[in-house]
């Protein structure tokens, strides 16, 4: 769903995704094989979760970890604001569901999920917008449900014009882990554990991050 007036930064960043969206796909389809730390973030959020309820992937680009989390056994879907992201997912995993859906506005029911992945699928909005969005994304959760994100680590905006081989022009940010548990605590959850790595393979210049964070109830 996108909003009635769309910030340029949320324009740029799905122009970007549509135009790269096969190219990425392809290129990152098995890089988790190489990550057993995010490999064991992702298996603790699937045991605490699983079982009890819905899973969205928000941010999920060409359904990835959508398909990794549902090999885990959960009941997962998947939400990208690129309509070339969705329609990558659903030709990779035909047997899940994947919409087009903005993570500042989620067409989702109040406390309707009982996890919510938002995996590298933070770092194109601006940190001084970040706070609704976690917002947002705690809104979705119901009590006792689960939030993981991951991000790259560091304080700098980074201006992309060249992406898997082609031209684009939109802007990531590196975030500390402070300041993304500060959000995840403004918006009333409680982080549990965070995993800072060093960066592996050709795709990864800084140090990497995720937190886990529970809604209390």
């Amino acid at each position: 769903m996108r909003l009635v007036t769309e910030p340029d930064f949320v324009t740029e960043t799905r122009i970007a995704y549509d135009t790269v969206a096969g190219s990425y796909a392809e290129e990152l389809r098995d890089l988790l094989d190489a990550s057993p730390w995010d490999r064991a973030m992702l298996g603790t959020f699937a045991e605490l979760v699983g079982g009890t309820g819905p899973v969205g992937d928000l941010g999920c680009g060409p359904g990835r970890l959508t398909g990794y989390l549902a090999s885990l056994g959960l009941d997962v879907f998947g939400v990208d604001l690129s309509p070339g992201m969705v329609d990558a997912a659903r030709r990779a995993h035909p047997g899940l569901r994947f919409e087009v859906g903005s993570l500042a506005a989620l067409d989702l029911e109040d406390g309707s999920l009982a996890g919510a992945l938002a995996w590298y699928s933070l770092i194109h909005t601006p940190p001084e917008e970040l706070p609704p969005v976690v917002a947002e994304l705690a809104r979705v959760l119901a009590p006792g449900g689960r939030l993981l994100t991951g991000f790259q680590v560091g304080d700098e905006r980074r201006r992309i014009t060249q992406g898997y081989g082609h031209d684009v022009a939109f802007d990531a940010y590196r975030l500390q882990p402070d300041f993304v548990a500060g959000l995840c605590a403004a918006a009333g959850l409680v982080v549990e554990a965070r995993l800072v790595r060093e960066p592996q393979g050709p795709y990864e210049k800084t140090p990497q991050a995720c937190l886990l964070a529970r809604k209390p109830g």
